[in-house]
Parts: structure tokens; C-alpha cells; sequence
């Protein structure tokens, strides 16, 4: 019988469980009221649930009927949910999954899909896609037009499903980061991993490649992981891969400096397997984590 696992995402716990503290403090020297703050903590646990579940299903619900609605969404599933699921299992992870990540690397144009049961356990490798072109060099995207493929700590904007190249995860560049690294340059955006194996930019991973992808992707979607984090790197970010970068670039400070930033979030996950925070300094720079 398979095991149910329960994810938790986080969702405004805090005012829950402060004013729960609250009460526990009111009460805690009247032990003959212990009914009455037992019978109000429970009241307030499910008045502040309520509307917080009741909204998430019905935008879950919303959102699974707008994708299925699509035949590329219901084709894609019907054909891959089963090649995912045996993937996911291999791993020890249920499906579908309480958290997925993504990681991109352009030089080995390999992209790829990480998951875990749990918040509180580390992530497993599922399977490494390949990335079936490249445009640009390496280094992070600075502006709109510059045809480089973006570089940096993102997550899954949207879900097209009626997307030009089969199906779409769009990537929220410009984040933070970029829009504070453009100096007056437009950012641009419309970046995705999609189909196809055409790019200005993207990260195209063929018909079947995003079809298997989307899917993984969707079914977290569906069990409550709202954001999908995204890390983009230039290359495995190893010493040997941090040497071919300062023998590559020579001179190119401004690069090496970013790469630098972008390299201790590449350790942090490569030695627990967990992800570090997302900061950013008052530049916009990326903080060591």
C-alpha cells in the first residue's frame, strides 16, 4: 500500500500559530478555564484555515482545469505520467511530488530534475535532460536582444500550455538581480524551457523532453509547490569548471565576479542537497550564502 506523504509549502502559518501562543498565554495561569481555551484554540485554528484552504483549492482547481483543458497538457500526461512515475519511485520519491528543482548547466547543455518527499529531506537526482541548443556565450543575460540564455537563481512563472513550441515553463527573469544589473538596459524577458530545438535565449529541450518535463513539473504543481526553483549556471561549477571560466575570460572582472556569487549556492547544494536562500544585496548582487 503506498505511503501518503503530506507537503507543506508554508503558507502563513505564523498568524496561526501566534496567536495559538497568544491564547496558550491568557490561559496558562486559569487551569480551571482549560475546556473553554481548549474549545477556543480549536475554533481559531479552523477559522484561520478555512479561507486559506478554501482558496488554495479553488485556485488549484482553476488551474488544473485551464491545463487540462489543453490536449498538448492531457496528451503529454496520459503519455508520460507513468515514465515519471517509475523515475520518481527509482529514487524513493512519491508521486507526485511535495518538491521539484531544476538545474541548468549551458556548457554541458544538461538540464536537470531534482526531487524530495519532504522540505526537511535532501533532494534526489531524477533524471538529467539534454538542452538541444545554446545561444549566446556564457555570462548572464544584461539585456534585452543579447541572445544569452539567463544565468542566475530563478523559479517556474507560468505554465503555457499553448506555448509556440509545444509546451512552456516560463522563468521569472529579470528577477531582482537583473533588474538592478541592466545599467538603464532594457532586461527583456519571454525566457522559457520549452519544446522544440530552436532558441534566442531559452533553454529548448525537444518535444519530448519538455512533455516528460511538464509533466514532472505539473504533478508538484497540482500537490501544492507553487514555486519551482530554477538555477541557471554557465558550467558545473567544480574547481575544474571555475578554472576553464578564469582561463576563458581573462580580463572580464565584471563576469568572474558574478560567477564567484553564483558559485557558493552551487556548493551549498552540492554538499547537502539542500537549497540555500536567495539574497540579494542593496546592488542587486547576489550575497554568498
Amino acid at each position: 500500500m503506498a505511503k501518503k506523504i503530506s507537503c507543506t509549502h508554508g503558507s502563513g502559518h505564523f498568524k496561526i500559530t501566534f496567536n495559538i501562543v497568544l491564547l496558550i498565554l491568557s490561559a496558562k495561569h486559569d487551569v480551571l478555564h482549560l475546556s473553554m481555551f481548549v474549545t477556543r484554540l480549536f475554533s481559531l485554528v479552523l477559522l484561520s484555515l478555512f479561507p486559506v484552504l478554501v482558496k488554495a483549492q479553488t485556485d488549484v482547481r482553476v488551474f488544473k482545469e485551464a491545463q487540462f483543458s489543453s490536449e498538448r497538457v492531457s496528451t503529454a500526461w496520459k503519455r508520460y505520467s507513468d515514465t515519471v512515475k517509475r523515475a520518481f519511485a527509482a529514487q524513493g520519491i512519491m508521486w507526485p511530488a511535495c518538491d521539484v528543482f531544476i538545474r541548468a548547466f549551458k556548457s554541458q547543455n544538461d538540464l536537470e530534475l531534482w526531487a524530495r518527499n519532504d522540505q526537511a529531506e535532501p533532494f534526489k537526482l531524477v533524471k538529467t535532460f539534454r538542452v538541444c541548443a545554446i545561444s549566446g556565450a556564457l555570462g548572464p543575460k544584461r539585456q534585452q536582444g543579447d541572445k544569452q540564455v539567463p544565468e542566475g537563481f530563478y523559479f517556474i512563472d507560468d505554465f503555457n500550455a499553448h506555448s509556440e513550441y509545444h509546451l512552456s515553463l516560463e522563468i521569472n527573469y529579470p528577477n531582482y538581480s537583473d533588474q538592478t544589473q541592466t545599467k538603464g538596459a532594457r532586461a527583456g524577458g519571454n525566457i522559457f524551457i520549452h519544446g522544440g530545438c530552436l532558441t534566442v535565449g531559452c533553454l529548448p529541450m525537444g518535444d519530448d523532453g519538455i512533455s516528460e518535463l511538464y509533466t514532472a513539473c505539473l504533478g508538484a504543481r497540482l500537490n501544492g509547490q507553487e514555486h519551482i526553483p530554477v538555477h541557471i549556471f554557465p558550467t558545473r561549477m567544480t574547481q575544474k569548471g571555475i578554472n576553464y571560466l578564469k582561463n576563458s575570460f581573462q580580463g572580464n572582472t565584471e563576469k568572474q565576479q558574478f560567477w564567484a556569487s553564483l558559485k557558493s549556492g552551487y556548493d551549498y547544494f552540492e554538499q547537502h542537497h539542500q537549497l540555500a536562500p536567495v539574497l540579494y544585496g542593496a546592488d542587486g548582487k547576489y550575497l554568498n550564502q
